[in-house]
């Protein structure tokens, strides 16, 4: 396994492979890996001749007083399992590498004004800039998403249409710890009494899931969602919504495919969760 700090290096390793024939797959990440991200990983092994790993924690993906210089970072660690799945490259480039001016920006607007995009404003114009370059830089046949991002996925999704890129984007499902918690690399955040308490999360998606279907209303599945988090005096509610599946806007009754997603504050650590249903 090969690890790149530059656009360069990491291009030219890229059309060497490209010359010979070979499909390469692509798995942005932030770093400190877990086993949600060693899944996108391993799906990009099984699909591609060529597996590169990025390793960068964007920063214009962080608003103002988020969480950016505490976010956790371990490259050895990333670096360890990256190589024990099989990964052929980890760019793991600086800032400077990856920002030469710092007002250019790619925003996909559509689709980024509710949800995590309505309490984060700038996270998702940070997040199609940085996916962006990284897509110019590594000229991917495929890249790789966890669905526990779903509004972020249905955005790729969108720019890789409207912006032309030749990418399959390929969402991979939402990995969880035995007792539900959906796995991030923010959950080290928390203490041992907010760990317990973070299951909140996931009984509320078990709750919504047994609850909707066709023609219920939003009010009759996100109700008890919400009671089951309220209910943890370390739980805060950012949003619990429902959203039809393609434009990203509130519904109020189940007569398309949605998205029913959350954000919550466990103590000062914002988690995510969601679950999608088709009609």
């Amino acid at each position: 396994m090969q690890v790149t700090n530059t656009i360069e290096k990491t291009r030219e390793l890229v059309n060497n492979w490209k010359k010979e024939g070979k499909t390469i797959g692509l798995v942005p990440t932030m770093g400190y890996l877990h086993e949600g991200h060693a899944s996108l990983i391993r799906r990009c092994r099984e699909e591609n001749d060529i597996v590169v790993v990025s390793d960068f924690v964007n920063p214009t993906q962080f608003g103002p007083n988020e969480d950016l210089e505490a976010y956790p970072r371990d490259f050895d660690r990333d670096s360890a399992l990256c190589e024990s799945i099989g990964a052929d490259l980890i760019f793991c480039p600086s800032p400077v590498e990856m920002y030469h001016d710092p007002h250019a920006f790619v925003s996909i607007d559509t689709l980024s004004d509710t949800l995590c995009g309505k309490t984060r404003p700038i996270h998702f114009k940070g997040v199609c800039t940085v996916v962006s370059k990284l897509f110019n830089i590594v000229k991917p046949d495929r890249a790789y998403f966890g669905q526990k991002d779903a509004q972020q996925l249905a955005i790729i999704r969108k720019m890789v249409l409207d912006l032309n890129f030749d990418i399959q984007i390929v969402g991979c499902p939402i990995v969880r710890e035995e007792d539900g918690l959906a796995k991030s690399s923010r959950n080290t955040y928390l203490s041992c009494e907010e760990r317990k308490a973070a299951l909140c999360l996931s009984k509320a998606v078990k709750k919504g899931q047994e609850l909707i279907r066709n023609g219920i209303t939003a009010s009759e599945v996100l109700e008890p969602m919400c009671e089951i988090i309220n209910s943890e005096p370390l739980a805060r509610i950012d949003y619990v919504s429902m959203v039809d599946a393609l434009s990203m806007q509130p519904v109020d009754s189940v007569n398309a495919d949605v998205l029913v997603a959350m954000a919550v504050y466990i103590g000062k650590t914002r988690l995510i969760d969601n679950f999608s249903y088709e009609v």
